[in-house]
């Protein structure tokens, strides 16, 4: 039996429950963040790719898999393809009058998805967060928040390697009685916020949460905000690269081990 992959996990929770919009929602996050392989009518022409559109009575449709593999059955020949992520078919997409078939024939999460739900998917991407502008009067712990959505932003968080040392999710009171939630990023790189302001978005949205469930703040580790942040807040570290590794040469019987051998 061939391996469930995530999209087809989600594809079938979606089906046992069809009234469960969540489980509606976390499909398509899934669909989103996934890497995706687009069947195309040539082989790209430097930045340019002319994916293949079929014609059906239900519109037209643009073809795109979860593996190689899966492609290559559909297919049953060598064809031209591209490699993207599913958020950026959809962008793609969005407005041309076209819609995606995932995994068609080939695979349990096979399904159609029209033209109009490219463009719902597309906006739904565009959500973001409010950005913190209120003066925080004082930070809590974070009580009351549905796992769900605690699911999703681990899952997000851990694909933003590099763009902050971590994040710290809180209750917070603002100046003049208004509550909410801050998720607080430490350190964050320079250009990176609005990339965690969408990955956070996302979250919110696939969670079924309205937007404004959440604020977004950036500190640096050093400010009084993010020792409090620290103290009371659900810590998520976030993923950093790999440090460079450099190639030292060892001069030839430095080593006693390894003496050098002899032609």
């Amino acid at each position: 039996m061939t391996e469930m992959t995530p999209l087809d996990l989600a594809h079938a929770a979606m089906d046992a429950a069809p009234e469960d919009d969540t489980a509606r929602l976390r499909f398509f996050e899934r669909l989103a963040d996934s890497e995706m392989f687009v069947l195309l009518s040539r082989d790209p022409e430097g930045e340019t790719l002319a994916p293949e559109v079929f014609e059906t009575e239900e519109g037209q449709f643009v073809l795109v898999f979860d593996r190689e593999d899966r492609l290559s059955a559909f297919a049953d020949r060598a064809v031209p393809y591209a490699a993207l992520s599913g958020r950026m078919i959809v962008q793609m997409l969005d407005g041309q009058g076209i819609g995606l078939g995932v995994n068609l024939e080939v695979a349990p999460s096979s399904i159609l998805i029209p033209a109009e739900g490219i463009g719902w998917l597309a906006q739904t991407l565009a959500h973001e967060p409010g950005q913190v502008e209120a003066g925080i009067e004082e930070l809590r712990a974070p009580t009351g928040l549905p796992e769900v959505l605690l699911t999703s932003l681990d899952q997000k968080l851990a694909s933003a390697v590099g763009l902050a040392k971590m994040a710290y999710l809180v209750s917070v009171v603002y100046e003049g009685g208004g509550r909410g939630y801050l998720l607080g990023f430490i350190d964050v790189q320079k250009g990176a916020e609005e990339a965690l302001a969408k990955a956070v978005g996302e979250a919110l949205t696939f969670s079924g949460l309205e937007a404004g469930a959440l604020d977004v703040g950036t500190f640096s580790s050093s400010s009084e905000v993010a020792a409090y942040l620290a103290k009371v807040g659900l810590r998520f570290d976030m993923p950093q690269p790999d440090a460079p590794k450099v190639y030292q040469p060892v001069p030839p019987g430095s080593d006693p081990d390894a003496p050098p051998k002899l032609k």
